[in-house]
């Protein structure tokens, strides 16, 4: 079974010290020009990893990402019109 994971956005000052995030949980993006990264961490141990990464000299910003809260099912209160077209 797949562990829960927990997304990090972080924001550094050195690009080529950001790629030792990789020992902290998986890199999923950097971003050169906006000099960010994207990591992914167990969801049980993410609170000791944003403590320990974000005492790195090169890390300005931590934030956490909200995207496994959002809700994936929709819902549509509004009829499907595509019947009516003669799709």
């Amino acid at each position: 079974m797949l562990a829960e994971r927990t997304g990090f956005i972080i924001w550094v000052s050195d690009i080529k010290a950001a790629r030792n995030l990789e020992k902290y949980g998986s890199v999923h993006y950097i971003s050169r020009r906006m000099q960010y990264v994207v990591m992914y961490v167990n969801a049980d141990r993410a609170e000791e990893t944003a403590r320990n990464v974000r005492r790195l000299s090169y890390v300005r910003k931590i934030e956490r990402s909200y995207r496994n809260e959002i809700k994936k099912e929709y819902s549509s209160k509004t009829p499907d019109k595509t019947q009516f077209y003669g799709v």
